[in-house]
C-alpha cells in the first residue's frame, strides 16, 4: 500500500459523501495504492450510517467505529495504528481541506523531506480576533518555543512518511505537533500553500477555549522535546533561580529592616506573592511529570488511547 489518506470524524454526515466523492476523482488520477480510513469519533448524527453505506460499495474506503468521543488526536492516532499505506495523509471532513491539494504534498514530499505540512495561507473569511488573530499568535509562540518554524501548527492535512511517525505516541490534543516530535527525530520537514474553504456544512467544533489548551500543549512539547532525557536540567534550573530569588528577597527584607526599619511581618502581601508564585511553580511542575506518568502507563502496558467498537472493509 502507497497511500493512506485518514479522515477523523464528528458529526460531519452532510459533508461525507461529498469529501469521499472528491478524494476519489483526486486518488484515482495518481498512480499509487491508496485506502481511505475514515474515523468515527463517537459522531451522535448519522456519520455512521453514511460511512457504512459507502464502505458498501468500496472496498478501499475502511470505516472505524469509536465506542465514545476521544478526540481528533485519538481518531488520527488510531488511523495512523491500522493503516498500511507508506505515506500518511490526514484531511479534515469538513471540506475545509481540498484534496486536490494531496498530489502537491506528495510532490512536495518526493522532493525528499519526510513530512510536508499544509499552510492554510488565505482564510480571510473566517472571524479575525477567534479565529485570524489567535491561530497567528499560537503559531508564532509555537515556532519560536519548538523551535520549528510553520505557519499553520494547526492544519490537520499534512503528508507524512510512515516511518517518521510510526514510534510516536501522541495524547491529549497533541496531533498538531506531529512535526515539532518528528524534527525531534531528524526529519526533514517542509511546508506548502494549500487552499483552504469556508465550513459549507454544521459549525466548527473549536472555539476560543482551544487556544488556552493549546498554550499548555506548546509547554508540555517544549518539555518532551528538550528535557525529557534530562528533567534534571529543566527542574533544577528552576530551583536555582527560585533560590536566585528567595536571596535578592532576603537581601532587600535586610535593607528594609536595616536601613528603614521596616519589619515586613507587619504585611502580609510579600508572604503571600511568595506563596502564589511556590504554588503556581509546583503546579506546572507536577503537570510535567503528570505526562511522563501518563505515558509511562499507557506505552509500558501497550494501552491505546481509543477504544474501538467494529471495523468495515480491514
Amino acid at each position: 500500500m502507497n497511500l493512506s489518506i485518514i479522515i477523523p470524524i464528528y458529526n460531519e454526515e452532510e459533508s461525507i459523501l461529498k469529501l469521499y466523492q472528491e478524494l476519489k476523482k483526486v486518488l484515482s488520477n495518481l498512480d499509487m495504492q491508496y485506502e481511505i480510513i475514515a474515523v468515527n469519533d463517537g459522531s451522535d448524527d448519522n456519520s455512521y450510517r453514511v460511512l457504512k453505506k459507502i464502505s458498501q460499495n468500496d472496498n478501499a474506503f475502511k470505516v472505524v467505529n469509536f465506542r465514545k468521543n476521544f478526540g481528533q488526536t485519538a481518531a488520527i492516532s488510531a488511523g495512523i495504528d491500522i493503516s498500511k499505506g507508506e505515506i500518511i495523509i490526514p484531511i479534515d471532513a469538513d471540506l475545509e481541506n481540498k484534496p486536490e491539494d494531496i498530489p502537491n504534498l506528495l510532490n512536495k514530499l518526493n522532493e525528499g523531506y519526510d513530512i510536508v505540512s499544509g499552510w492554510r495561507k488565505h482564510r480571510w473569511k473566517e472571524s479575525f480576533f477567534t479565529r485570524r488573530l489567535t491561530s497567528y499568535i499560537a503559531n508564532l509562540l509555537i515556532s519560536k518555543i519548538v523551535g520549528l518554524k510553520l505557519h499553520d501548527y494547526g492544519c490537520t492535512m499534512k503528508a507524512y512518511k510512515r516511518d517518521v511517525i510510526k514510534d510516536i505516541k501522541f495524547y491529549g490534543d497533541m496531533h498538531r505537533f506531529i512535526p515539532a516530535y518528528a524534527m525531534w527525530y531528524g526529519a526533514k520537514i517542509a511546508e506548502i500553500p494549500i487552499d483552504h474553504e469556508p465550513r459549507q456544512y454544521g459549525e466548527s467544533k473549536y472555539g476560543i477555549g482551544r487556544t488556552f489548551r493549546v498554550l499548555l500543549d506548546i509547554l508540555t512539547v517544549k518539555f518532551l522535546t528538550d528535557y525529557l532525557n534530562r528533567p534534571m536540567h529543566f527542574f533544577g534550573r528552576i530551583g536555582f533561580w527560585l533560590f536566585f530569588f528567595s536571596f535578592l528577597s532576603g537581601i532587600s527584607a535586610l535593607c528594609l529592616k536595616v536601613f528603614l526599619g521596616i519589619s515586613l511581618i507587619l504585611t502580609p502581601l510579600p508572604l503571600l506573592t511568595v506563596f502564589l508564585i511556590v504554588i503556581g511553580i509546583q503546579f506546572i511542575l507536577m503537570g510535567f511529570l503528570a505526562e511522563i506518568l501518563i505515558r509511562t502507563y499507557y506505552e509500558s502496558q501497550n494501552k491505546p488511547i481509543y477504544l474501538i467498537k467494529n471495523k468495515i472493509n480491514f
